[in-house]
């Protein structure tokens, strides 16, 4: 029978529960476990694919086409191993599930109510996800912080969950907010014994503390947390901010909190091999000098809205020894006269994938310079569109380009809706979403840096390149270097005679972990520090 672990928070949210998580999946991987993990989020969205990305972050998407949380971004890059829709689990799904059986007629006449209906299907969903992967261990995160009115049923669900189970099957963490007043130098346990109170309202008494805090958490803080929360000194754990999230499972592993869950979960302790994930670390301490790349987007101010482009740039740079600084850009700003004269101190230019009309010509501006002066680019989507729309508009003659994502009645749309995505309505979960094939052609440049012929790669759109203008860019020197071969769609754009200039469909951001840098990534961050070498590449005359 698998063992089962849950995740609450308290105090406050973005306490890095799904960091966490992913530590403890990964270590208990390492161990030889099979490890799966599960993203309780209590809003009432059916999934995150329609939130604004100011508010949620990212949307991460899986290989199934599930739009989920970008938690399930941090437990795959850990873990190394993709995840699915089972995997990430909404209020707004549960409440969708439940309703679709009463009218169905599945409770008989009963009134459906919070209990017991609603906290079933919380409860059916986690043996569901363990009995589909045969899992030896199930981590369950629940979102929110305990206390929020939305979190209640789960708390509720998980309570009965430990109780309908044998007793060392079931284990419950809390991690929880240690202040540090810098004035005094004081840490100050109150907010996590009245957050404990608020757990125990629910029924659940935490076997494990994890403390989270600016500082490392002493032992008298520890035997004080201890003792006011009721639970043993050797449970109670500090995990202090660091300076990457790749070190928290090392750190965590140092403390004994792996073999702390063994020993209640009643299994021998093993011993885990981080041979592998050590050295990555390693190397973090070996970048000797900086690469400076400029991402284009309009959520700037939100470094999340972008977790995994950001992070896929971080990988790359590790193991290329490159420590990469990533500088967020308001694309509108590059709408302006000369606004892309901020770009001449970059090494590399990114435009991300996106929606909506605003800042677009900004972005359209920076392909346009990347092009001109031999600067590396990556476009990702949205950020293929631009590179293709600004190669319409200034090689190949097509004054006025555009998308009909912006421009509907547009004379050249270059970038034009997918035949199967014209008369959708609603908008959630109905774009092309997830793993897509993609044939890479021979010879080209896109295919060295692949080096195999057939792909598949994580998509998120309704827009794609407009087969009626294929062999007018071709013509000019655009490669289509990549194509469905189901559907005979671009997925690959790369330019002749530039260091590097590719666009891509998909989203290969979602494909990259610190152990295995996506390629496209990888290729990218080296021809960014040949630039910097060789500050003066020649200009294309296109």
């Amino acid at each position: 029978m698998p063992k089962f672990l849950f995740v609450t928070g308290g105090v406050l949210s973005s306490l890095g529960k799904g960091i966490v998580c992913a530590s403890l999946g990964m270590l208990l991987k390492a161990r030889g476990y099979k490890v799966t993990v599960l993203k309780f989020d209590p809003y009432l969205n059916v999934d995150a694919g329609s939130q604004n990305p100011f508010q949620h972050g990212e949307v991460f998407v899986t290989n199934d086409g599930a739009e989920t949380d970008l938690d399930l971004g941090h437990y795959e890059r850990f873990l190394n191993q993709p995840l699915g829709r089972m995997n990430n689990v909404t209020t707004g799904s549960l409440y969708q599930s439940v309703l679709a059986k009463e009218r169905r007629g599945d409770f008989l006449g009963s009134t459906v109510q919070i209990i017991p209906h609603l906290t079933q299907e919380i409860k059916s969903r986690i043996l569901a996800l363990a009995d589909e992967t045969e899992s030896d261990i199930v981590l369950c995160e629940i979102g929110g912080t305990v206390g929020d009115i939305e979190s209640q049923p789960f708390l509720e669900a998980i309570r009965q969950f430990g109780a309908e189970r044998a007793e060392d099957d079931v284990l419950y963490i809390h991690l929880t907010y240690v202040p540090h007043l810098k004035i005094t130098g004081e840490l100050k346990t109150k907010p996590t014994q009245h957050s404990v109170i608020e757990l125990r309202r629910s029924g659940i008494k935490p076997d494990i503390i994890a403390c989270r805090c600016e500082v490392p958490v002493g032992i008298d803080v520890q035997e004080k947390i201890a003792m006011f929360c009721d639970v043993p000194f050797d449970h109670v754990y500090s995990i202090p901010d660091l300076p990457s999230v790749y070190r928290v499972p090392p750190m965590i592993d140092s403390q004994g909190m792996v073999d702390q869950l063994s020993k209640l979960w009643g299994m021998l302790p093993r011993t885990g091999d981080l041979t592998e994930w050590n050295a990555m670390l390693d190397k973090t301490e070996k970048l000797d000098e900086n690469v400076k790349i400029a991402m284009i987007g309009k959520y700037s101010k939100l470094t999340d809205a972008y977790l995994s482009v950001n992070e896929s740039l971080k990988h790359a740079g590790i193991h290329l020894g490159a420590k990469v600084d990533i500088e967020w850009i308001e694309a509108e700003a590059l709408e302006k006269p000369g606004g892309t004269d901020v770009l001449k101190d970059y090494h590399g230019v990114l435009v991300p994938g996106g929606f909506g009309y605003r800042g677009v010509e900004g972005k359209i501006n920076a392909a346009n310079y990347a092009r001109v002066n031999s600067v590396p680019y990556l476009g990702l989507c949205l950020g293929l569109h631009m590179m293709i729309i600004e190669f319409a508009r200034n090689v190949c003659g097509l004054e006025g380009a555009n998308s009909t994502e912006f421009l509907p009645d547009g004379k050249y749309p270059v970038i034009d809706v997918m035949a199967d995505q014209k008369y959708v309505t609603e908008k959630g979960g109905t774009m092309r979403l997830g793993a897509q094939p993609c044939v890479i052609e021979e010879g080209t440049y896109t295919g060295e840096i692949y080096n195999q012929a057939k792909i598949s790669e994580r998509h998120r759109h309704r827009f794609e390149v407009n087969n009626k203008y294929r062999e007018l860019m071709q013509d000019k020197g655009m490669v289509f270097s990549g194509i469905n071969p189901n559907l005979g769609l671009v997925e690959i754009g790369e330019l002749k005679n530039h260091p590097f200039m590719i666009g891509v469909q998909f989203h290969p951001e979602f494909g990259s972990n610190p152990l295995k840098p996506h390629p496209l990534f990888m290729e990218f961050v080296k021809k960014a520090l040949n630039l910097k070498r060789n500050p003066n590449p020649p200009q294309l005359d296109m």
